[in-house]
């Protein structure tokens, strides 16, 4: 078996399930699980004649629509129980290249102890954002600025969604109070992931917007992330107040 399993949720993604699917078991000596959330549109179905002739592949049929956050955490409990090192969280749209996985996963075997997630990062140097327009880049950036000084959170991608756990990591956190259902479960993560005293390196991508099919972005996960984010930070600051006061 493999030390890597990577988890990919899906919705609707029967343009791009296959090929992404194929691409990264190219890229890296890795398992693949694809979780998906009863698409109508028969991803599942095709992900399920795939795992039929590669032993490689694995889906997992949830009856409806969870939220990323959700698919992830299933996938993260799997990944645990079948004793894999390492899982991944990597979208199926094409947005994020698997051909990074072998240097992603290369960083723990540099510094395996104290490393607790390897991001996939589109704002470090020699990361980069293809065919998206300007809004998008202004509020994937802000978002992050507003996170970081927010949670004081030493990560420029905050809201990346291609990352590396360690299942060790995993295990010691408490993911079943996490209620964040789209991309602030991203944010969510990092915050534990740094309050747990771990390193968080980031390796450098492009990110391509896809293709095709639809985009999950909505008002309504921004509305989310923002809110959560504020009161996140308002906690941590309160905090960090009342041990100021305790040591006065």
């Amino acid at each position: 078996m493999n030390r890597t399993l990577v988890i990919i949720p899906t919705y609707d993604e029967r343009e791009n399930i296959e090929h992404i699917i194929r691409r990264t078991l190219d890229a890296a000596p890795v398992d693949v699980l694809v979780v998906d959330d009863g698409s109508p549109d028969g991803t599942a179905d095709i992900v399920e004649r795939m795992a039929h002739d590669d032993h490689r592949i694995t889906l997992m049929r949830r009856s409806g629509k969870g939220g990323l956050g959700a698919a992830y955490i299933a996938g993260f409990a799997c990944a645990r129980e079948r004793e894999y090192a390492l899982a991944v969280e990597m979208d199926a749209d094409g947005s994020h290249p698997p051909e990074r996985l072998p240097a992603m996963i290369a960083q723990f075997d540099n510094d395996p102890p104290l490393l607790g997630c390897v991001v996939g990062s589109r704002w470090v140097k020699g990361g980069s954002v293809v065919n998206w327009p300007a809004h998008r880049r202004f509020i994937s950036r802000a978002g992050s600025l507003y996170a970081r000084v927010m949670l004081g959170v030493p990560v420029r991608d905050v809201t990346a969604g291609f990352r590396v756990y360690p299942t060790v990591v995993l295990a010691g956190l408490t993911l079943d109070t996490i209620e964040s259902r789209g991309y602030c479960f991203q944010i969510d993560m990092t915050r534990r992931i740094d309050a747990s005293g771990l390193r968080i390196v980031e390796v450098p991508i492009e990110f391509r917007e896809r293709e095709l099919g639809h985009s999950k972005m909505s008002g309504e996960i921004v509305v989310e992330a923002i809110w959560r984010v504020t009161v996140w930070g308002f906690q941590r600051a309160a905090l960090g107040l009342t041990r100021w006061m305790r040591r006065g």
